[in-house]
């Protein structure tokens, strides 16, 4: 009878081996949208504004800082109001139709903030000025609680090397908030932070206070910057803004929003580095690291989006000095333009993901769903300080849940098997 028991009990051997108790892959899935403005309707100008003329997004764009590449772009005041007609006929549409508020433009007296005409007050939500910290539903201005979300504006510059280099080497990635003019100026720098996979938003072509600007002035500013980063990032669509000076109001956010699918984001806390390379700061490295530690070391709700600049070596060096703080009190980190697991492109997850093409007639512009793109890439999700690692896809660390499952369940069908074998024999 013992005899009988060796081949059964010699497949449980077998099986039980072969079982793998590593706990399967388990990648959650977020099927809902990340916010109820994160995609444009069919309708939306964004299509006609930024579609190929024919293609695949991502093939047959001029080389970054080619000739080619940057012969279309306006170099003065006067050549960027010759707009292509779509972008003006999208503006005119949205003003006809109500879409656009009626605030008159601001002016700037010397050492003053923006100045509405009398009766215009900014706190007043029909005007709302972020100048004056009035908070307009659908801006972001605060982060996930616990995160620290990173992103620095004026770039590309000389120093902004540096930044991508120590980003690079903590594993973290961030939101670069580019001027249009300093893309075309610096485009090594810009192929820097893209081939790091960070995510490239708008700064305006030429950083001025935004509301002082006229409609079509809001347009070109910010229609321009969107068009470079598209055709120096195979074909991505911009989704996110931020108003140099943190000055925009209800006109200019709708401007942003309506026509070119813009969300605005601002910031919560400020260190005025930027001023660290004027002639009479108002700031200085000490004062700033006493800022962040008082930031760093205090409440997590909400989440930090700190105002940074890339502007120059003292204002780098500001962010890197506090960066073991940020690790040392257990900061999550993400980048602005991905934080809570959004898209950085209106129509691509990121740097590394496929791209939706935006064509006139489309139900919506967004990313592959996740679905579609499951062979090539994931969803990104946000990165550790203390475990910091890219959030971009990974094809060959990621293993599929249903083929972990479905191996599993096979060997545990034998070793079941092999079991009922031998209780039978025994018996």
């Amino acid at each position: 009878m013992s005899s009988l028991l060796i081949f059964p009990l010699l497949l449980v051997a077998l099986a039980v081996q072969a079982v793998d108790f590593t706990a399967p892959y388990h990648r959650h899935v977020n099927t809902e949208l990340p916010g109820s403005t994160w995609h444009q309707p069919d309708s939306h100008p964004v299509y006609t504004l930024f579609r190929r003329t024919g293609g695949n997004d991502g093939d047959t764009y001029a080389s970054v800082g080619s000739p080619e590449w940057s012969k279309s772009f306006p170099t003065d005041p006067a050549s960027m109001q010759n707009m292509p007609q779509a972008w003006l006929d999208a503006l005119h549409k949205a003003v006809s139709a109500g879409k656009i508020p009626d605030v008159p433009v601001t002016t700037t007296p010397p050492g003053s903030n923006p100045t509405y005409p009398d009766g215009y007050d900014p706190m007043n939500p029909d005007v709302c000025s972020s100048t004056y910290q009035c908070r307009i539903p659908g801006d972001i201005w605060d982060g996930p609680d616990g995160y620290l979300s990173l992103s620095f504006d004026d770039g590309p510059l000389p120093p902004s090397p540096t930044l991508y280099k120590f980003l690079k080497e903590k594993g973290q990635h961030a939101t670069h908030f580019y001027i249009g003019t300093n893309i075309l100026q610096y485009p090594d720098c810009f192929e820097m932070a893209w081939e790091n996979q960070d995510d490239i938003a708008v700064h305006t072509w030429t950083h001025p206070y935004m509301t002082t600007k006229t409609n079509e002035e809001v347009l070109a500013e910010l229609g321009w910057t969107m068009q470079l980063i598209h055709n120096s990032t195979g074909g991505r669509v911009p989704k996110y803004w931020r108003p140099p000076y943190g000055d925009s109001d209800m006109r200019v956010r709708a401007i942003a929003k309506e026509v070119l699918g813009l969300t605005t984001v601002i910031w919560n806390q400020d260190t005025n580095d930027w001023s660290l390379s004027d002639p009479v700061p108002i700031t200085s490295l000490d004062k700033i690291a006493t800022q962040m530690h008082t930031w760093l070391t205090g409440s997590k709700k909400p989440g930090l989006i700190i105002l940074e600049h890339e502007l120059s070596n003292q204002s780098v060096q500001a962010f890197m000095d506090a960066w073991d703080l940020v690790v040392s009190n257990g900061w999550k980190t993400t980048s602005v333009a991905q934080m809570g697991g959004a898209s950085a492109y209106q129509n691509s997850w990121n740097a590394s993901a496929p791209v939706t093409q935006a064509k006139v007639g489309d139900l919506s512009v967004h990313p592959p769903s996740t679905q579609a793109a499951a062979s090539t890439t994931s969803k990104p999700s946000p990165s550790s300080s203390t475990n910091a690692k890219s959030s971009r896809p990974n094809i060959t660390s990621n293993k599929s849940s249903a083929l972990h499952y479905g191996a599993t369940s096979v060997t545990f069908g034998v070793v079941a098997s092999a079991v009922a074998v031998a209780v039978y024999i025994l018996s």
